[in-house]
């Protein structure tokens, strides 16, 4: 899957799929859809908190590629993902897995 190779970035803070837990950052499954700060025993900061986003498409796409700048004072001091295309595959692998970490059919 392509954008499993994109994810693996990803992967060094966050996890997806079945028995994903929270780790440096919230755990990934069903996050395509699901309101900011609701993975549930992640203390999350107050901007996170505070920004009341739900993770669309549009969302996803502006705090991968900068998180800093998609909701300020955000923990994650991730730089960002500059490659647009990398971007969407990261969002596309992240859509195929529903709430329970299960790949979507």
């Amino acid at each position: 899957m392509k954008g499993k190779a994109g994810f693996a970035r990803c992967a060094a803070c966050h996890r997806v799929g079945e028995g994903a837990k929270n780790v440096v950052g919230p755990q990934l499954n069903g996050i395509v859809g699901r309101p900011a700060a609701s993975s549930p025993d992640y203390v999350y900061s107050q901007a996170m908190k505070a920004s009341g986003k739900t993770w669309d498409e549009a969302s996803l796409r502006l705090f991968l590629t900068r998180p800093s700048a998609a909701v300020p004072g955000t923990k994650m001091t991730f730089a960002g993902i500059r490659d647009e295309a990398t971007v969407d595959d990261v969002i596309a692998y992240l859509a195929t897995f529903d709430a329970e970490g299960n790949a979507k059919p």
